[in-house]
């Protein structure tokens, strides 16, 4: 199904479920959005070719090519966010989520009401970050050995190295280059990232902080986001705008 209208965000839903997508394309479309389904990667593919999306909301368990799979596909040439669903209250989905891009996760069964509500905050701080990228004076920022382009999401390393971002990477990088050599919390990150308060078995900001470390640390020395036990996180690299 497509029912484009370029004045209203443009939601892909991808599942095999047929009532899944009937339910959210019918809820979705009552709340102003434009939307399309597809029920496998081969119909997410096409829809990507075929029209601009804001969001994806894209199931984990399908046949073929499962949520992951198409998840990482699609991370290797787009950063449009990604909300995942997830079965059940399985935390090993949701950090392997995570960790390949998504922006946030949903359990099944899920209430569309909710659903709603994270793809409002996505959509939201995507405007925002496309916002002040687009503002901003200053085009780049450097810490430690690297330098971040902030008008191509790309982090480049002293050595020549090239990272490119994804949209909750960059977001949660900004927050720790705004604050620099403070101890930030759990509970104050996941809130600017998500919107909404962390619910104590939550461990999604866990892993996107184990992610970005990952990139800007692999193969290099210096350990740039601290660990302060009992507290939080913090930067520990000097600012200089470029």
């Amino acid at each position: 199904m497509n029912d484009n209208n370029k004045d209203t965000p443009h939601i892909l839903v991808v599942d095999d479920d047929q009532e899944i997508t009937d339910l959210l394309s019918t809820y979705l479309s009552r709340n102003q959005f434009t939307v399309s389904t597809a029920h496998n990667g081969q119909g997410l593919m096409e829809s990507l070719r075929l029209n601009p999306v804001d969001l994806i909301v894209l199931d984990i368990m399908m046949p073929g090519e499962d949520g992951f799979t198409l998840c990482k596909k699609v991370r290797s040439t787009s950063d449009v966010p990604i909300i995942m669903l997830t079965a059940g209250s399985d935390e090993t989905d949701r950090i392997i989520g995570l960790e390949l891009g998504a922006d946030d996760y949903m359990n099944k069964p899920f209430n569309p009401r909710e659903l709603l509500a994270r793809i409002k905050a996505v959509l939201r701080r995507t405007e925002e970050r496309n916002s002040s990228t687009e503002t901003t004076t200053t085009q780049k920022i450097q810490f430690g050995q690297w330098t971040l382009d902030l008008m191509q999401r790309k982090l480049t390393h002293e050595q020549g190295e090239t990272l490119a971002l994804s949209g909750a990477d960059f977001d949660l990088l900004q927050i720790f280059i705004q604050n620099p050599g403070q101890i930030i919390s759990r509970e104050a990150l996941f809130k600017r990232l998500k919107g909404r308060e962390l619910s104590p078995y939550d461990r999604s900001i866990d892993v996107q902080i184990s992610r970005l470390r990952q990139k800007l640390e692999t193969g290099h020395a210096s350990q740039l986001i601290k660990t302060v036990r009992g507290q939080g996180y913090l930067l520990s690299a000097d600012i200089q705008y470029l």
